[in-house]
């Protein structure tokens, strides 16, 4: 039974079918290589990826390679595709993915790599690399979760750290000549060893301590480079960014056109993976982004832009490019979105005209409630910027405000978690403080618990337990007493999971394959997490799922020390003892603290 005959029988079809406005097409005969790039999670949050676009368009400008897309199939569709025997395949030509030469996948998250083992099981392939055939598709991987690869050591053949346009056509150059001459796997993987950013976990090999820590990670081959150092593009204006996007035939999570106004971040928050391995600091100019936008909306129709970046205000034309979009999307009755502003520089004249063709809610991150906590994580803002910047948005009009915190901070105190409620009050006492208003204010309150992540200064630390989490996100439940408060709260049972997978080492690979035997799927959707599952699979697989809770020492050895991204490991401890001083890091732009990116010779640090 081919795909037609599964297509009427599930949710959302056009989730399988491809077709969508700007999808490229070639004869597969015509090429040499076939990239199926594969999204583990449903063609809705897919779609609405950046780095798919980004990496879909640039691997199809090459005459000799087709880029195709394939998505983690929902449940109705993998039960039928099981019990008819129909294999997964790619969206662009209907064709089994397990004939491709590449497939692809970005793991943008840590609770989707179950769905990484199902669509690889799906397909046909064996899940362990070691048991899959020559002259089958090879598995790399990319994307932030990469940056720790050792959890999926075992499945994938070939790690890709950092941003794909810097050297990725660089492999794809090796793969064509050596299919070419007729060359194996094994061969191709050691071709690629000296490329900058390539990872081939086969080349290495790991040694335990009776206490299950790191002991030893030695490279077995001798072209094996004993560090691999992330790839960066270093002049992100001369990128050659698509001329179109693709247009879903159905709603996605993200309907609009993407602008990425820089990479890295500035700011140094030290729970932030993303902005430390992103460093440097690089931007696009705003006379590039404005001829995108232009191009864009007229190639997708699209009612809405969104400006990309870890920190938008951080954005040093931003003044001049939000005014020239204002200018150039309020007569198309094209709306603006602005997310990741700080609440510290919030453009109330801008925001405004931004928001005149559709006024949404506004969303702040002060991300803790004290101000000493906010010293610790080194987020840079005083509760007098706060309440300053959203009384501006108040004094503007906007009455729905949605606010993030996190929970279980290295250092965190029930004074502390309680300075959360209070704060948040302030904020809503200031709504009504010099008039009543006619509309009630709208403040929702959002809470998640913090998971140590590596290449922070907070990779040594431990992660609170659920049992302390839930202790807090009650005593924050029983503070907050205003009605016009919204309190929701991010599952500390499925953030628990996720800290075992981050930072584990390789012997990880068998709880997630376990996991997935026992029918997880889909792990980062609340409705489909299945807690007791991958604790049982944890257990069977001689692991302690807790043992985060316990941190770890300066020295020891980590299951991603291999792995280069420019921050040094001396800054991060350094930054460290800066947290649990009090002392804040300035920005990079007042100031270098020498953290190391400067090394890639780009961006900010050689501005």
């Amino acid at each position: 039974m081919r795909l037609e005959n599964l297509l009427t029988r599930v949710e959302k079809p056009a989730r399988y079918i491809g077709n969508e406005i700007n999808m490229v097409v070639k004869p597969p005969q015509s090429v040499e290589i076939r990239f199926a790039f594969a999204f583990p999670d449903v063609y809705e949050v897919g779609m609405s990826h950046m780095g798919l676009w980004l990496l879909y368009f640039m691997l199809n400008r090459r005459e000799d390679t087709y880029c195709e897309r394939v998505f983690a199939p929902w449940l109705d569709m993998e039960e039928l595709m099981r019990s008819e025997g129909v294999p997964l395949w790619a969206l662009e030509t209907g064709d089994d993915i397990a004939g491709f030469d590449f497939l692809g996948f970005t793991l943008q998250y840590e609770m989707s790599y179950s769905n990484v083992v199902n669509m690889l099981d799906l397909a046909g392939m064996p899940i362990l690399a070691s048991e899959r055939a020559d002259d089958g598709p090879v598995v790399i991987a990319g994307g932030p979760c990469a940056y720790n690869p050792e959890p999926l050591a075992d499945i994938v053949d070939v790690f890709y750290i950092g941003e794909g346009e810097a050297s990725l056509n660089i492999v794809l150059d090796k793969y064509r000549e050596h299919k070419r001459s007729g060359g194996g796997k094994r061969e191709f993987l050691e071709s690629i060893l000296y490329v900058e950013g390539v990872y081939v976990p086969r080349f290495y090999d790991v040694g335990y301590n009776s206490d299950g820590t790191l002991r030893a990670f030695e490279p077995n081959h001798p072209g094996a480079p004993r560090t691999v150092i992330k790839t960066a593009v270093r002049d992100l204006e001369a990128l050659e960014y698509p001329a179109v996007q693709l247009v879903p035939l159905i709603e996605t999570v993200h309907n609009r056109v993407m602008l990425e106004l820089f990479r890295g971040c500035v700011r140094g928050c030290r729970f932030c993976q993303a902005g430390f391995v992103s460093r440097p600091v690089r931007e696009n100019s705003p006379a590039k982004l404005l001829s995108q936008a232009e191009g864009l909306i007229s190639a997708t129709g699209h009612e809405e832009i969104s400006l990309l970046s870890l920190s938008t205000s951080d954005y040093t034309g931003f003044a001049e490019l939000t005014s020239g979009l204002v200018d150039a999307c309020t007569p198309k009755n094209v709306n603006l979105s602005l997310p990741s502003l700080r609440v510290d520089a919030f453009p109330l004249e801008l925001m405004r005209k931004v928001q005149a063709v559709r006024k949404s809610s506004l969303t702040f991150a002060p991300e803790a409630g004290s101000q000493r906590m906010r010293d610790v994580i080194n987020k840079g803002l005083t509760e007098e910027e706060i309440l300053t910047g959203i009384r501006t948005a108040f004094g503007g009009g906007w009455q729905r405000l949605k606010l993030y915190f996190m929970i279980g901070l290295p250092g965190e105190t029930d004074e502390d978690v309680l300075e959360i409620a209070r704060l948040c009050e302030k904020i809503a006492d200031a709504y009504y403080e010099n008039n009543k208003k006619v509309r009630p204010l709208s403040l929702i309150v959002s809470v998640s618990g913090f998971v140590p992540k590596p290449f922070t200064p907070f990779q040594w630390e431990g992660q609170t337990g659920r049992v302390e989490i839930a202790r807090k996100q009650e005593l924050l439940r029983k503070a907050i007493r205003k009605r016009q408060i919204t309190l929701n709260y991010h599952d500390s049972l499925l953030s628990c999971v996720e800290g075992a997978i981050s930072r584990g080492g390789r012997r990880v690979g068998a709880a997630i394959i376990r996991a997935w035997q026992l029918g997880a799927r889909f792990d980062g959707w609340s409705d489909h997490f299945k807690y007791e599952t991958w604790r049982q699979a944890f257990e069977e697989a001689g692991l302690d799922m807790d043992a985060g809770e316990k941190g770890r020492a300066s020295d020891e050895l980590l299951p991603w020390g291999h792995i280069d991204v420019g921050v040094s490991r001396a800054y991060l401890l350094r930054e460290r003892d800066n947290a649990f001083a009090g002392i804040v890091t300035p920005n990079c732009r007042e100031g270098c603290s020498g953290c190391g990116a400067a090394a890639f010779g780009g961006g900010v640090c050689h501005g």
